[in-house]
């Protein structure tokens, strides 16, 4: 079938039907085809996952090549709220999807996303009904804590990664959906990276692929 966003899909390494699903999310001015270099290093090590690298819904206002789940430029914080929930909607018809091609509960599928792509994976995995298996989110924030504190619905297991040196979305970000999720008695992980920019480093990477062996092997 074909899903609502262009994708880039990366299939499991004998064509067989897959087990689970990793849905990766770029971030902002990026595309599916830029994370696909992650799915494409984990593949090696996870045979029976297909991994879904879509383009955000939106071309991007700073970058006529790039895409973006929502505007950020000159935009109130309500307004990103607003404009957020509608990229929301989007990447859920995408999980809804992907959850039919493959015939798979939403527990079998992981939501991954890097700087924007991690807040809206983020928001979107914590207000589902149904609810997916976790969510790693690298260099990003929660988009407005109190809306995610007023709508949360499902507890999917989170690990949440960031550098010190991120001055594109500061690692203060983390710290504070650290302490919103503390406040709700939600326990995640957390891992900052040292002299680390706005970047997924390797071993980023690595931490992300042992928390998916952990989660759906």
């Amino acid at each position: 079938m074909g899903y609502s966003l262009n994708t880039t899909i990366i299939n499991t390494s004998d064509k067989q039907k897959p087990d689970n699903a990793v849905i990766l999310c770029h971030g902002y001015g990026g595309d599916g085809n830029d994370i696909s270099i992650l799915a494409n290093y984990w593949k090696n090590y996870l045979p029976k996952t297909v991994f879904i690298c879509p383009d955000a819904p939106e071309k991007c206002a700073v970058s006529p090549t790039g895409f973006q789940w929502f505007d950020l430029m000159d935009q109130t914080s309500d307004e990103i709220l607003t404009k957020s929930l509608v990229a929301e909607i989007k990447l859920n018809k995408l999980i809804d999807e992907v959850k039919v091609e493959y015939d798979f509960s939403a527990d079998k599928i992981i939501l991954c996303g890097f700087s924007q792509g991690c807040m809206i994976s983020l928001q979107t995995g914590l207000k589902r009904q149904d609810k997916i298996n976790s969510i790693i989110g690298y260099s990003g924030k929660i988009i407005d804590t109190k809306h995610i504190e007023n709508n949360i619905k499902a507890r999917p297991d989170i690990i949440l990664m960031h550098g010190d040196k991120d001055e594109v979305v500061p690692v203060s970000f983390l710290l504070e959906a650290k302490e919103l999720f503390n406040r709700i008695n939600y326990e995640i992980q957390t891992k900052i990276f040292q002299n680390c920019e706005h970047r997924i480093p390797q071993e980023g990477s690595s931490l992300g692929l042992e928390f998916i062996k952990k989660k759906l092997y």
